[in-house]
């Protein structure tokens, strides 16, 4: 699993990140979640501000965002909160990364139904890319982590890279999502099965057929 320990709070990160601050934009987007919460309830606001500050971090560095330890502070001072309590957010929840990433952060389900679908052979794509759980390849591209469920166990094995879900993976499959990415394209998110739309069985309905195309009323066929 992915470590959630900060990344060490070095001389080089605080030279790096001491100075981070919102662009004008984030700025204004900050705000405006702070709003939605009451007068004295602004704390609440934290997580969309973490997500919000990941996210700068990732444009400045061309990767799927992180939290240095100076970031994490500016977000506790901004909403006027304890660092440690920002920092219990931003370790508890997986959606925040605490170390450097990739450009592309590949997180696959580990979890017992992608599992029996073969997501070991989708760890095994990942490594002959050079991919190591928990490290930045080479070349900059890719991050490796392994997680808990992430809800598509109908659509299994299932890998989310940065904001979307690829289902229905195979080794083969796969590799044709990453090699997209690395050309610079946006795969198509979601099933990756031929045929198939979201998450309804595979080949077609097999049960109510007939509401596939109306508003069947199936009570005569019951009684």
């Amino acid at each position: 699993m992915a470590d959630r320990n900060p990344a060490p709070d070095t001389p080089e990160l605080r030279a790096r990140w001491g100075s981070f601050e919102w662009t004008p934009a984030n700025k204004k987007t900050a705000d405006y979640h702070i709003a939605k919460y009451p007068e004295g309830r602004q704390k609440s606001a934290v997580m969309p501000l973490l997500d919000l500050a990941q996210r700068q971090v990732g444009e400045e560095t061309n990767t799927q965002g992180w939290l240095p330890l100076p970031v994490i502070e500016y977000v506790a001072n901004y909403l006027d909160m304890p660092v440690i309590r920002v920092l219990e957010v931003a370790t508890f929840y997986f959606m925040y990364n605490l170390k450097p990433v990739g450009k592309y952060h590949v997180q696959v389900c580990g979890t017992t139904p992608c599992m029996l679908r073969g997501s070991d052979a989708l760890f095994e794509t990942c490594a002959k890319r050079g991919m190591k759980k928990g490290a930045v390849s080479e070349d900059g591209l890719w991050t490796l982590t392994e997680v808990e469920c992430m809800g598509n166990c109908a659509t299994a094995p299932m890998v989310q890279i940065n904001d979307d879900n690829y289902e229905d993976l195979t080794p083969e499959r796969l590799d044709a999502v990453l090699d997209a990415l690395a050309r610079g394209e946006n795969p198509e998110p979601g099933t990756q099965e031929p045929g198939r739309h979201t998450s309804e069985p595979s080949g077609g309905p097999t049960t109510l057929k007939e509401m596939v195309d109306a508003n069947h009323d199936y009570r005569g066929d019951w009684s």
